[in-house]
């Protein structure tokens, strides 16, 4: 099966930021590495580099975001991968309201699985679900009176 290109930007932001993490490189940087990764030509290019540009640009703030909700563990505990993903579906939840707050975090689990460790995908889900009801109260409120 493929890809849709919204996933496939997902991947390749998340493949930038995972590098961005261990080199600390800068913004155009970053971005010229994700423009050479397999995919990138099947990518929502559009999508990627504003994922990739908003997580560097507000990461700090994502991390303020992020850290509450991590039931214990610290920022720094997390492993590059597990943080990427959480940028990733923070900045989709914080500045995408387009996106409905169910489907960024099944990308995030569905990232998590492909890329992350062992259970990471429920880490995940377990954040961003704590995310969701915090940055979006009304859409995810919604959600849970429907179930």
């Amino acid at each position: 099966m493929t890809k849709n290109r919204r996933r496939q930007a997902r991947e390749l932001a998340l493949q930038a930021l995972y590098g961005w993490q261990l080199s600390g490189s800068a913004l155009p940087d970053a971005t010229e590495q994700m423009s050479q990764l397999d995919g990138w030509e099947f990518a929502d290019q559009g999508m990627a580099r504003e994922l990739l540009a908003g997580v560097i640009k507000r990461s700090g703030d994502l991390e303020s975001l992020i850290a509450p909700c991590l039931a214990g563990r610290s920022f720094a505990e997390l492993s590059p991968v597990e943080r990427g993903i959480l940028y990733v579906g923070t900045l989709e939840l914080a500045a995408r309201p387009e996106t409905p707050f169910k489907v960024v975090i099944n990308e995030a689990i569905e990232l998590g699985k492909i890329y992350g460790g062992t259970d990471g995908h429920r880490f995940v889900n377990g954040v961003l679900q704590k995310l969701a009801a915090q940055l979006r109260p009304e859409e995810f409120a919604r959600a849970r009176q429907a179930v």
